[in-house]
């Protein structure tokens, strides 16, 4: 591997970056989908590759846009048909950010958490809080697994574009 070569170099960062983007889906502090897109636009602009780059980086773009696209409606509609107000989400999401300077990474999820189930506490009761937080986390779950898949699988077209580059 020749580290003066500029094609070496930028396939280098790009994995780097999508190695990055990867793991952003699981921690939540970075942009996982975008970085792993912004990857191989910069391996198809600045790569020494063939025109296959082109249609790498245009398949790549149509998995990030479905992938987001999918992300926000289908977990959105399995909390619509839960009854979660968007106000215990929201509450969530304030105690998780306080949580993360808190606590170091878990502590966004520790303070989501904390923060969805002290909000539907308040709105529901203490009976039916948990049950009522379960279902709003597992869509927030199944969010994360749709993008977690769509980050694996910008990273797989990138690596077939490697190999047939």
């Amino acid at each position: 591997m020749d580290l003066t070569d500029t094609g070496t170099v930028v396939t280098l960062i790009a994995g780097v970056a999508m190695l990055t983007g990867i793991l952003g889906v699981v921690i939540p502090v970075l942009p996982g989908l975008l970085l792993c897109w912004l990857a191989v636009l910069l391996w198809a602009i600045l790569g020494e590759v063939g025109g296959g780059r082109w249609v790498v980086l245009a398949l790549a773009t149509v998995v990030a846009i479905a992938g987001t696209v999918v992300k926000y409606l289908w977990p959105g509609r399995r909390l619509k048909s839960t009854g979660v107000p968007t106000s215990s989400i929201f509450a969530g999401g304030v105690l998780g950010i306080v949580g993360f300077f808190v606590v170091p990474v878990v502590g966004l999820v520790l303070g989501f958490v904390l923060g969805l189930w002290l909000a539907e506490r308040v709105r529901l009761g203490p009976g039916q809080a948990w049950p009522s937080s379960r279902q709003a986390l597992a869509a927030v779950g199944l969010s994360l697994l749709v993008e977690f898949a769509a980050a694996l699988g910008i990273a797989v077209i990138w690596v077939f574009g490697l190999v047939a580059a």
